[in-house]
């Protein structure tokens, strides 16, 4: 019989020493899947969203003592992960000497690039009207249309306002549809 999982049993045992490995394991069982998603959608490579997905759980790890609760753990690991990926982008951008305004071209590169994308052409154009959104845009579209968040949790997540979130999420579609006009 398959086990639920039960945040508030699963912090419990995170916050013993004999059961924390028993307990993280659930969490990388019940988050990985999730996250491994939200990261893929940020760096649009099979191989790079593994790593980071990794990194992000040795980060939760090692800082699962810092945890208070304040939030929920999905929020927490989350925001690891899009910090996490954050940093992938900008440390690739360097390696690569890119300019801010090179980002859409480098993203666009890594989906186009990417072996293990299988969605068809209207996928594609897609991912290339979310590439061009500003950074803040992006992560509210996906989060939203993607990952259909609602906006109470896109806000924990993001330290921003459920209207701001709106707004932008609105100013994402508008340039979104106007991208996927002007290519057809």
């Amino acid at each position: 019989m398959e086990r639920k999982f039960n945040e508030e049993e699963v912090l419990k045992q995170l916050r013993k020493p004999d059961t924390q490995k028993q307990g993280f394991a659930q969490v990388v069982e019940e988050y990985s899947e999730r996250l491994y998603w939200q990261i893929r959608k940020m760096v649009y490579s099979h191989e790079d969203a593994n790593d980071i997905l990794q990194d992000v759980f040795i980060k939760a790890w090692l800082n699962i003592d810092k945890f208070r609760g304040d939030a929920k753990l999905s929020t927490w690991l989350y925001k690891i992960a899009i910090n996490e990926s954050i940093t992938f982008i900008n440390k690739s951008k360097a390696k690569l000497n890119l300019s801010i305004d090179d980002e859409d071209s480098f993203l666009i590169n890594q989906l186009e690039g990417d072996e293990y994308f299988d969605g068809d052409n209207a996928q594609l154009q897609l991912q290339k009207a979310v590439v061009t959104l500003p950074e803040k845009q992006r992560l509210v579209f996906q989060m939203k249309y993607f990952n259909e968040m609602k906006y109470d949790e896109i806000s924990e997540i993001l330290g921003t306002s459920v209207g701001a979130l709106k707004a932008s999420y609105h100013h994402a579609v508008k340039k979104v549809e106007s991208f996927l006009k002007e290519s057809n």
